[in-house]
C-alpha cells in the first residue's frame, strides 16, 4: 500500500510566530545545506540511530515523509570485522536509500580502523557515525558509548583510526554532554574531534547520568556551536515538534537537529520538518484513522523486512502505544492490536478503531523510557586518569551481539 496522506493543517496559537522564525532561518532560495563531507543534507535533519528501531523498514516510513540523512542501528566494530550475520542483516540498505550511513559503536582503535576501512573497500555505505552517547549500563560500565570520551588520548587514538581509514567516506560522532555533571567531556571531545578531520558532530544535551529525564541543556549545544565553528554541530534533546526544531536552531545556532524519540510513532514528524525549515507553517494532525493507515503500513514493512507476518508483527508491538499516544483507544482494543498474528487481522482492528477521532491536543510531548540514573556505571577506577590510553577488554564489543 502507499504511504497515507496525512496533509492535515495545524491550528496552534503560535503559528504566525513559528512561521517568522522559519522564514528567518531558511526562507525561499536562501536554503544553506548542511555540508557533511562529501555530501549535502537539505532538511538539516538526521534521523538518529535507534536500538530495534531505525531497521530499514523504518528508514523508509520515515524517508517517506520527508528528507534528510537516516541512519541505521548501531553496530559494533567487532562484529563488522568478524562478519558476524546478524550485523550485515541490520546493515542492509533500500535500493534507493542515499546516502547509506552506518553508526559504529567501538572502544579499540584498531578494531575501528579495520572497519572503517572494510565499510569504504567494501562500498558497505557514504557515511560512518561514530558512537560516544549511549548511556546505557552495559555499555558504559565497559567503557564504551558516553563513557569513552572521558579517555581523550583514547578517543583520539579511535577518531584517528576511523578518519585514516574511511577513505573519502566522512566520518561523524555523536556524543553526550559527559558522564555527569562534574565529569563534562564535550568541549574538548568537539576540538579533538575537529583536529583529527571528523566532518561534523551531534550532541545529545544530557549527560549520561541524566539518561532521558530532566530537561535538554540547549545551552550546551550553543557552547559546542561556538568552541568548534570549523565544522556543522547538530543538536539533539527534547525534539518533538518540528517547532521545537526551529527553536533549538534560533536558540543555540547549531547548523542541524538529530531526532530520536521524537518520531516513535509519528515518523510524520519528518514531513513537518520539511515544511518548517521551507518556511511552512503547516503541520500535521492526523485522525485517528490516518494514524491508524500508517501503524498499517509500518507493519508492512517491518513484515517484508524479518520475512514472517508473525515475527513482523511482534516486532511492531512496542509502537502501538506511541502510535496511540493520546487518542482514547480502550485497553481492549490495544491489546487486539498487539495479539494479532497476520497482517490481514491487523488491518481488521485498524478498521475497528474511531477513524474520525481528532490529533488530541496532548499527543505532542515525551515518549519511551526515560528518568535519572542513581549513577553511571563505569569500569573499576575509571575516572582516576583521563590520559590513560588503556583500551577496555574485548568484552566492551559482545562480536555476536550485532550491536
Amino acid at each position: 500500500m502507499t504511504s497515507p496522506d496525512l496533509n492535515q493543517p495545524s491550528v496552534t496559537g503560535q503559528k504566525t510566530h513559528v512561521h517568522d522564525l522559519a522564514r528567518s532561518l531558511s526562507g525561499p532560495g536562501e536554503n544553506e545545506d548542511v555540508k557533511i563531507g562529501t555530501f549535502e543534507v537539505w532538511p538539516p535533519v538526521v534521523l538518529a540511530p535507534m536500538a530495534g528501531i531505525t531497521n530499514i523498514g523504518f528508514r523508509r516510513l520515515c524517508r517517506e515523509q520527508g528528507g534528510g540523512v537516516f541512519v541505521s542501528e548501531m553496530i559494533t566494530s567487532r562484529a563488522l570485522v568478524e562478519r558476524v550475520p546478524l550485523t550485515f542483516q541490520m546493515i542492509r540498505f533500500g535500493d534507493d536509500e542515499s546516502p547509506r550511513s552506518i553508526q559504529l559503536y567501538g572502544v579499540d582503535p584498531a578494531v575501528i580502523g579495520k572497519a572503517a576501512r572494510m565499510i569504504a573497500e567494501e562500498d558497505l555505505a557514504d557515511h560512518i557515525d561514530l558512537n560516544f552517547g549511549c548511556p546505557v549500563p552495559k555499555v558504559t560500565r565497559r567503557g564504551g558509548g558516553a563513557a569513552l570520551p572521558y579517555k581523550r588520548n583514547l578517543l583520539r587514538a579511535i577518531l584517528r583510526e576511523a578518519v585514516g581509514n574511511a577513505g573519502s567516506l566522512p566520518v561523524t560522532i555523536k556524543m553526550r554532554k559527559g558522564i555527569d555533571d562534574d565529569h563534562l567531556t564535550y568541549l574538548e571531545a568537539g576540538r579533538i574531534a575537529v583536529e583529527e578531520g571528523v566532518s561534523a558532530v551531534a550532541l545529545h544535551a544530557r549527560t549520561a547520568k541524566q539518561h532521558y529525564g530532566g530537561t535538554a541543556d540547549w545551552d550546551a549545544i550553543r557552547r559546542l556551536k561556538e568552541a568548534v565553528p570549523e565544522i556543522p554541530v547538530l543538536g539533539n534533546g527534547d525534539i518533538w515538534s518540528a517547532d521545537d526544531a526551529l527553536r533549538m536552531v534560533a536558540e543555540t545556532g547549531c547548523d542541524g537537529v538529530v531526532i530520536g524519540r521524537g518520531c516513535l510513532g509519528r515518523p510524520w514528524l519528518f514531513r513537518d520538518l520539511d515544511r518548517a525549515f521551507e518556511g511552512e507553517a503547516e503541520r500535521t494532525r492526523p485522525t485517528l484513522g490516518e494514524v491508524g493507515a500508517m501503524m498499517l503500513r509500518h507493519a508492512e514493512l517491518l513484515c517484508q523486512v524479518i520475512g514472517s507476518e508473525p515475527h513482523g508483527l511482534a516486532d511492531f508491538r512496542k509502537h502501538v502505544g506511541w502510535y496511540l499516544k493520546g487518542f482514547t483507544v480502550g485497553a481492549e482494543a490495544r491489546r487486539a492490536l498487539t495479539g494479532v498474528a497476520s497482517l490481514a487481522e491487523f488491518e481488521r482492528r485498524v478498521a475497528e478503531l474511531d477513524h474520525g477521532q481528532p490529533w488530541p491536543d496532548d499527543a505532542d510531548g515525551p515518549r519511551g523510557k526515560s528518568g535519572e540514573r542513581a549513577k553511571v556505571q563505569l569500569p573499576h577506577n575509571w575516572l582516576d586518569d583521563s590520559e590513560d590510553m588503556t583500551v577496555p577488554g574485548a568484552e566492551a564489543e559482545d562480536a555476536t551481539s550485532g550491536g
